[in-house]
């Protein structure tokens, strides 16, 4: 640990319990920014960097940086983060601090993807912060536009506050049979794969290999992660059957102030039968009993924000826009839970070499 010129202490973290510790002290906590994601990130050939800078109050602002190798420089990327103190002088501190670490790890830019969203105070601070400290904006890897749904109201009144077709699919689910269970072992999560491989083929997109969900739900179910009366992790398999086959499968985390609803799929007989109806149900009611205050439902096209705000015609030429998004049917499943659509604020990319920041821009639109 060492000071700097403003007598906040700048410290790195090499243990996993002190730093998860940080994190869940901090009110805008990301599973993204935890040691056990980073760990995963680590497999897939990225290396985490845990630091923080802390003053004597208690106060502090922190990140996780990720380090990827290429051509012999690195890209920086913090992941729904840096969590940010609210204070100006503190948060420029951590600024400062991470630009150092990327220029010793000769990183071509650094990538902050602040865990705000528009609406939040903090908001237009962090903005012209970054802006004046020679960060430009950029698209996000991760979802700008998602849906959150509170979970502060008991779970029957939730359960309400979905779209009627929402819960009578829940009802009809049940009618027909379809049963959910927690998946934990090599065999469920081999199901859960293949219900991935099934609706990647469907729907003609990529998933990631079998290996890093399997070290997703280890790194992230491990004891660390349990809260207090709740056993099990962060990370939750839930597995709908249907006479006896998995026909839908869910992967979701729970973890500090937010749940994350990021991997799920089923196969034809489990969208005929209603189950992922049930399962976000049953995954909703998770989430809640961890005690997280609200449900990132996860992705969702763009232009969802300006549909959730346009009137007349605008939201009519809106509506046929979205129609024909290939999310859109995403889009009403997570709709109709009865969440608000969010946006968070972009990213923020400090460039050091320029041609190598194009050529992987490049390669992101090219991928």
């Amino acid at each position: 640990m060492v000071a700097t010129e403003l007598g906040f202490a700048v410290r790195e973290y090499s243990d996993p319990g002190e730093w998860n510790a940080l994190l869940l002290d901090h009110p805008r906590n990301h599973i993204l920014q935890s040691w056990g994601w980073g760990e995963l990130k680590g497999s897939v050939g990225w290396e985490p960097v845990r630091v923080a800078v802390l003053r004597r109050d208690g106060q502090f602002a922190a990140a996780q940086l990720l380090f990827k190798r290429m051509a012999g420089l690195a890209v920086a990327y913090v992941p729904r983060g840096p969590l940010w103190s609210g204070d100006l002088e503190l948060d420029r501190s951590l600024v400062q601090f991470l630009r150092t670490i990327a220029h010793r790890r000769r990183a071509a830019f650094l990538r902050l993807e602040p865990n705000i969203l528009e609406h939040d105070a903090l908001a237009g601070m962090l903005h012209s912060l970054l802006q004046v400290t020679g960060f430009e904006v950029a698209a996000p890897l991760q979802p700008r536009t998602s849906i959150h749904l509170d979970l502060a109201s008991p779970s029957e009144k939730l359960l309400l506050g979905a779209s009627k077709g929402h819960r009578a699919d829940v009802r009809r689910a049940e009618r027909n049979g379809v049963t959910v269970r927690v998946g934990s072992t090599a065999t469920d999560l081999a199901a859960f794969y293949a219900i991935m491989q099934a609706t990647a083929a469907r729907g003609q997109f990529g998933i990631h290999s079998a290996e890093y969900y399997a070290r997703a739900f280890h790194e992230l179910s491990a004891p660390a992660y349990d809260t207090p009366g709740h056993d099990g992790g962060a990370a939750h398999v839930l597995l709908a059957e249907l006479g006896g086959a998995v026909v839908a499968a869910f992967m979701i985390f729970g973890w500090g102030t937010e749940g994350q609803y990021m991997y799920s799929g089923s196969n034809e007989l489990g969208l005929k039968s209603g189950a992922n109806h049930l399962l976000q149900w049953s995954s909703i009611r998770w989430v809640q009993a961890q005690g997280c205050r609200c449900y990132d439902l996860w992705g969702v096209p763009e232009l969802a924000a300006d549909l959730e705000a346009a009137m007349g015609d605008e939201r009519v030429a809106l509506e046929a826009a979205a129609q024909a998004h290939p999310l859109y049917g995403a889009y009403r499943f997570k709709k109709g839970w009865g969440g608000q659509v969010v946006r968070y604020l972009p990213a923020y990319d400090q460039v050091y070499i320029r041609p190598a920041y194009w050529w992987w821009k490049r390669r992101r639109a090219a991928a």
